[in-house]
């Protein structure tokens, strides 16, 4: 009897969850430059980020990867946002 055929582990998706941990720190890290409430609402994004990172690690590898790349832009949109708009300064 043949032995199983091993699927190849594809590395996408472990690189995109070590994005997803990169912009958890800026997302966290907001705190500097934006009230308190405007964390909470930054965190709340990257949470909702994360679940969809992790629906798609099976599904979409590569997108994991896509998403945590736009989960670093997004959160540079916001902030910068925030401080033109609402005049967010630490």
């Amino acid at each position: 009897m043949a032995p199983p055929a091993s699927r190849a582990v594809s590395p996408w998706p472990f690189v995109g969850m070590s994005g997803m941990a990169a912009a958890f720190f800026l997302y966290a890290a907001s705190g500097l430059v934006a009230p308190w409430w405007g964390v909470v609402l930054l965190l709340a994004v990257w949470l909702a980020l994360f679940v969809t990172a992790c629906r798609w690690w099976t599904a979409r590898p590569r997108g994991v990867v896509v998403l945590a790349v736009a989960a670093i832009v997004l959160w540079y949109v916001l902030v910068l946002a925030g401080d033109v708009l609402l005049d967010w300064n630490g």
